[in-house]
């Protein structure tokens, strides 16, 4: 089996380099023309089954495919939730008081969902339901948070590991299972 993780394209301005977790925002004007290019590029794969994220820039870059099958959309590909945080560039949250000493403590420190808890949901989601599935091709439609827990867990890496690596705005990656 082989999944395509995508991640969703550029939102807009205002949201840019935040911690965004659970706000429920839209895509850029060019975030809408990156989720066209994407889907030219993958258009060629025919997809058995198709997950996203419930939150509405995973949704709007999946409105540039094509498919004939209905996505699955769901709360469990959703990003960390960062709770007060939500919304603010880490300059603006060490700017309330919070600083920067190490990976492991600023995700300790910030508030919203237990990096645990959300590692342990990512893990969980894809164990239990995707990994289990009968088919040739699978595309998740997910956030970057969302693909580094999973890429930590697949390779046995850290998150600060896995977090270091870069994702660009609908950019993808696959996997063979």
């Amino acid at each position: 089996m082989t999944i395509t993780l995508v991640r969703h394209s550029e939102v807009i301005e205002e949201y840019k380099g935040k911690y965004n977790g659970h706000i429920d925002i839209s895509l850029s004007e060019n975030g809408k023309l990156q989720s066209k290019e994407l889907a030219l590029k993958l258009n060629h794969i025919k997809f058995d089954k198709i997950y996203c994220s419930d939150l509405k820039r995973a949704k709007e870059t999946l409105n540039a495919f094509n498919f004939n099958i209905k996505p699955i959309f769901t709360d469990k590909l959703r990003e960390k939730s960062w709770g007060i945080h939500e919304g603010m560039s880490f300059e603006e949250i060490e700017k309330g008081g919070i600083h920067y000493i190490d990976f492991e403590q600023w995700l300790s420190a910030l508030d919203g969902e237990d990096i645990l808890i959300y590692k342990e949901r990512v893990r969980t989601y894809f164990y239990e339901t995707i990994f289990k599935q009968k088919c040739e091709n699978i595309l998740v439609v997910t956030h970057a948070g969302v693909i580094k827990t999973l890429h930590a867990i697949l390779n046995n890496l850290s998150l600060e590991e896995a977090f270091s690596m870069e994702l660009d705005y609908s950019s993808y990656i696959t996997l063979k299972v």
